[in-house]
């Protein structure tokens, strides 16, 4: 189960990336994280925009809702959504992952 937390401005979404990869995707579930390839390598920030706009567009939200609040040059990443429940985004992951 990925481990989202409430924020007075959102919700925390933990997320593992995975650049570099063959495809875009949200992959599923890992360590309570939420696993995500994009194929855009890690330099100057292009994976972590690869990610945001892979996310906005699979969650049906804006970019402009979707901030990293810590792990720019890690794997493991701390996105806040903005203006999102944890009910309401677990519910939006739910979707995609059943597909």
């Amino acid at each position: 189960m990925i481990e989202l937390k409430p924020h007075p401005h959102g919700t925390i979404l933990p997320v593992r990336a995975q650049p570099g990869a063959r495809k875009n995707e949200i992959r599923g579930e890992q360590d309570g994280m939420l696993k995500v390839s994009v194929t855009q390598p890690p330099e100057k920030g292009k994976a972590n925009k690869a990610l945001i706009a892979l996310l906005s567009k699979s969650l049906s939200l804006r970019k402009s809702q979707i901030e990293l609040l810590a792990g720019e040059t890690s794997p493991q990443k701390q996105l806040l959504v903005r203006d999102v429940t944890p009910a309401d985004l677990n519910h939006r992951i739910e979707r995609i992952l059943e597909r």
